[in-house]
């Protein structure tokens, strides 16, 4: 019989193999986005994101196998509905914003704000599907240390990558210096 630690080891990959398909998506973007013109902004805080969403996956991993959090079929059923509910919001907010989505904040001027899709309710509706899972993935497991280190970790990044993102939005949005509104 496969135990729930295997199953739950099966998910975290998936899930890390989804941001592989992401990072890859978001390459070609990044790539097409600076031929373009585009400006990366964030660098400062671009590896910190990394390794806190790297540790995210780990820390789930390590503390479930480390600490011997047991499955809890009332915790860790409704915690992979909202941690797959994240992912599909994830992959919509990708579709919606197209080749203008990165896992990078880079401006392209004469670019237009997309209002299509979860961005016609939200601002940043990707970051509520970040926000989510980090909190849902290792609560499938009772990873309940990770959840925690990462939900506060997550919640400092997010006030500098937030503010970053508007700032970009805010200078798509701006008309060109010199020009007549």
């Amino acid at each position: 019989m496969v135990s729930s630690e295997s199953l739950f080891l099966l998910l975290v990959l998936a899930v890390g193999a989804e941001r592989l398909a992401e990072l890859v998506v978001s390459s070609r973007h990044v790539q097409a986005a600076k031929a373009a013109g585009g400006v990366e902004r964030g660098l400062g805080h671009y590896p910190v994101m990394v390794v806190l969403h790297t540790g995210l996956l780990v820390g789930a991993v390590v503390e479930v196998a480390v600490a011997d959090r047991p499955f809890l079929p009332w915790l860790g059923w409704p915690m992979l509905a909202l941690a797959l509910a994240s992912q599909a919001l994830r992959w919509w907010c990708i579709a919606s914003l197209g080749p203008a989505w990165s896992t990078r904040v880079v401006v392209v001027p004469g670019s237009q704000l997309v209002s299509s899709g979860p961005y016609r309710r939200l601002r940043h509706p990707n970051y509520l599907a970040v926000v989510v899972e980090g909190f849902a993935l290792p609560l499938v497991h009772t990873a309940w240390v990770t959840a925690l280190v990462f939900t506060v970790a997550n919640a400092v990044l997010l006030r500098t990558r937030i503010r970053c993102e508007n700032e970009a939005l805010r200078e798509l949005a701006a008309p060109p210096t010199g020009s007549r509104v």
